[in-house]
């Protein structure tokens, strides 16, 4: 049975054998620790596959999620102050709560998210 850092790798090696891994460069480390700890502030997870993920209330002030695929993530009470989601997917996604003070959002798919009470300010 797969597990999801046995995929995760098999992923990266993939992309870097077809020359494509230098788009998306997220450091293994932070991944693992984002799961570990439901929070990695400052972390690179720039271009990371998070659909679907359950980050709810979880620490990514500061992180680098450019061209992550954040699609129908619950991001709800998620702390995302100063985090860079230029070109990220974050179609259908819940962000009710959130913390986005901030946050570079330029290219950011929010189509269908649900952005109820969420901290918009910059």
């Amino acid at each position: 049975m797969w597990n999801f850092q046995k995929l995760t790798a098999l992923l990266v090696s993939a992309m870097a054998l077809c020359g494509s891994g230098a788009a998306t460069a997220f450091d293994e480390t932070d991944l693992l620790k984002l799961q570990a700890l439901n929070g990695c502030a400052e972390c690179d997870l720039s271009g990371a596959n998070l659909s679907g993920a359950n980050l709810s209330s979880a620490d990514l002030s500061e992180a680098h999620l450019s061209s992550a695929d954040l699609g129908g993530a619950d991001l709800s009470g998620a702390d995302l102050f100063l985090a860079k989601l230029s070109g990220a997917d974050l179609e259908n996604a819940n962000l009710s709560s959130a913390n986005l003070r901030s946050a570079k959002l330029g290219g950011t798919n929010l189509s269908g998210a649900n952005l109820s009470y969420a901290d918009l300010w910059s």
